[in-house]
């Protein structure tokens, strides 16, 4: 059985890591963590409400979280939808390890002497 909110919690994280710029953030949050808006805001061609829009989506997808400290804001990194994210993918990595696993035997067990089959004329339609 799937668990909806396991799988919405998966879409979130997926759909805010498929952007360069907030895997970016999340990247320079990991070496600064506490960074202020404005720090994470420097390396990046993009205006300051620009910014703060991936930090929502990061923020909303619990990537991140945000607290005010006078007029600044300061953002840190929460890893836990990453552990979650990290586990289904080895779920799947394992998955394919034993596919291709089972395909390297496959071949390996395969004679190599031997002439590959013929290939199979093409059918032509007649046109009327």
């Amino acid at each position: 059985m799937v668990n909806h909110s396991t799988t919405t919690a998966l879409d979130a994280t997926f759909g805010a890591l498929a952007d360069p710029t907030r895997r970016a953030i999340l990247a320079h949050l990991s070496e600064s963590p506490d960074a202020t808006v404005g720090e994470i805001a420097r390396p990046f061609a993009m205006t300051l409400p620009a910014v703060s829009k991936h930090l929502r989506v990061l923020e909303d997808a619990g990537l991140l979280a945000r607290r005010r400290e006078g007029r600044e804001h300061h953002c840190r990194v929460l890893p836990a939808p990453m552990r979650t994210a990290s586990e289904w993918i080895a779920r799947y990595e394992k998955f394919w390890e034993g596919r291709l696993d089972a395909l390297a035997r496959y071949l390996e067990e395969t004679p190599t002497d031997e002439p590959p089959r013929a290939a199979r004329p093409k059918h032509r339609r007649r046109s009327r």
